[in-house]
């Protein structure tokens, strides 16, 4: 029979795991053990919480849930915000730790690493997984495996106690998880088909789903609503609206018509009411699909559909187009950038001149100006490759870390980082291990020397901006000292450098300072 640490090693191959993300430790050498001549690439961050982005990263773009591997205690502690971010972004991440033996947990005795409760610190999050006894490890990885690559996805937590990495365990066995049979969609069918001004407003479920979204916009003559998630999607196209709902000109798109169709969106605020305005237009018509009953459960629909949006949207469409969809597109568009604000245009712009520099790249963001300006209105050319943490839980520091994920999961993309002084600083020492990787990632540093997106919401608040304005180090210094090659420019020369360039390196960006 294998160890506990060999079974799990070897149903993470069965899973089709290729890549883990993880710092090892003296509560983990077994599971090292095991790791070794398994074929699986390990990857060492320099702290456990850019070990949850990176698996986060990974996940997004490979299609596969992405894997972590931390110690008891503080590894476990460092990685509850990359946990709650995955959640938030419905993004499957397997954390794996150890905790300590089980006849000590719960007691106070002061071990290394101890935690009173550290499954109680996970279980807010997702499936929080510890094991009691070997014999039943082939039921806990079912249930893992299950709510990895089912419904809405999200961070699953396993913890194996010390005293039993090393134990007698069943072998891994290959197990299925089939989708549940889609519901009729007769009724939705009828809706859309009687609907004249019908409107599709797309999230994150439809990442996999592209042709299929796009078949049936057309079939519908429906304007397409990309929120965050689904940018990427239908690039280019008449009948796409990459913009936010937070928008006044998508509510009013939304407002206008006689069938709303939501597809995979959780409907959150950081998506559709970014600037806490209220006063969303009445969804309670709306026809709802959604792979998570839970998910459908949270807002009143006339008519709410459980599925997976590849199978079911197929069988929607209508045997002729409404007319006047892509007028009502093109107008929404128009609309929507007239209304952004001056500098939210031209964060547009730089992006806009990126994206033709390097087509098909993927662009991983921070919490940063660029991000949120591009968050309410950018068309990005490659399905799955534009996201970041500026909505949802909006985790500070993630960018460069999952930029990194992104680029494991494809080592032939061009994958660039969008970050600023700010969020870099939470992890600094990841472009080592971009370096160490050889990794084709551009990580691009817009520096203004603070945060002056939260220093522009204390002034607007009225209130003295204070903590705002942190010293930014000497980026080229910082570049040399990782060995990455470096230039350094403003927004008018970022296309035509990064154009030229391949990664791992760094380009920054010249700001004006954050005032204090």
């Amino acid at each position: 029979m294998n160890t506990v640490a060999q079974t799990l090693v070897d149903w993470l191959k069965i899973q089709g795991v290729e890549v883990i993300f993880g710092i090892p430790g003296v509560h983990t050498i077994e599971l090292y053990r095991a790791l070794a001549g398994s074929g699986i690439r390990h990857v060492t961050p320099r702290h456990e919480a850019a070990a949850g982005f990176m698996a986060d990263g990974y996940a997004r773009v490979s299609g596969r849930f992405g894997v972590a591997l931390v110690i008891t205690g503080p590894g476990v502690t460092n990685i509850l915000t990359p946990m709650a971010q995955a959640r938030a972004d419905s993004v499957p991440v397997l954390v794996i730790s150890g905790v300590n033996r089980r006849d000590t947990l719960g007691k106070g005795l002061g071990y290394l690493h101890e935690l009173p409760d550290q499954r109680a610190l996970t279980r807010t999050l997702g499936p929080a997984l510890h094991l009691e006894d070997p014999q039943a490890l082939p039921g806990l990885l079912a249930h893992a495996g299950r709510a990895l690559t089912t419904g809405r996805g999200g961070p699953v937590h396993i913890e194996i106690p010390l005293d039993l990495m090393a134990a007698k365990a069943p072998p891994a066995a290959a197990l299925a998880h089939p989708l549940p049979a889609p519901p009729d969609p007769a009724k939705a069918r009828a809706r859309l088909r009687a609907a004249r001004r019908p409107v599709i407003l797309a999230g994150g479920g439809c990442r996999k789903a592209g042709p299929e979204l796009q078949a049936l916009a057309e079939a519908l003559g429906a304007p397409v609503i990309l929120t965050t998630n689904a940018r990427g999607l239908m690039h280019d196209h008449p009948l796409a609206v990459p913009a936010s709902p937070s928008l006044g000109a998508v509510r009013d798109l939304i407002r206008a018509s006689d069938q709303l169709l939501v597809v995979g969106s959780e409907l959150g605020p950081t998506d559709c009411d970014m600037y806490g305005r209220g006063a969303l237009p009445d969804l309670s018509g709306m026809i709802r699909i959604d792979i998570d009953g839970g998910q459908l459960a949270r807002y009143h629909a006339a008519l709410t559909l459980q599925a997976d949006a590849a199978t079911i949207l197929p069988k929607l469409a209508p045997p002729q187009p409404a007319p006047g969809g892509v007028e009502r597109a093109a107008e929404t568009r128009s609309a929507a950038f007239a209304e952004l604000p001056e500098a939210y245009q031209a964060e547009v712009r730089v992006l806009t001149a990126l994206r033709k520099a390097v087509p098909d790249a993927i662009l991983v963001g921070d919490s940063t100006q660029t991000a949120y300006a591009g968050n309410l209105f950018y068309d990005h050319d490659r399905p799955g490759g534009w996201f970041n943490a500026a909505t949802g839980y909006g985790a500070l520091g993630f960018g460069p870390c999952a930029a990194i994920g992104a680029a494991l999961a494809k080592p032939d993309a061009r994958v660039i980082c969008l970050t600023g002084d700010g969020g870099l600083m939470f992890h600094p020492g990841e472009l080592r291990t971009a370096l160490d990787e050889n990794l084709n990632v551009i990580f691009v540093v817009f520096n203004n020397n603070g945060y002056g997106e939260i220093a522009a919401a204390m002034r607007e608040a009225g209130a003295e901006v204070i903590g705002c304005t942190p010293s930014a180090p000497d980026m080229g210094a910082l570049a040399q000292a990782m060995g990455l090659p470096f230039m350094r420019g403003t927004d008018a020369d970022l296309a035509a450098m990064a154009g030229g360039l391949t990664g791992p390196c760094m380009i920054e960006i010249m700001r004006p300072a954050v005032q204090p």
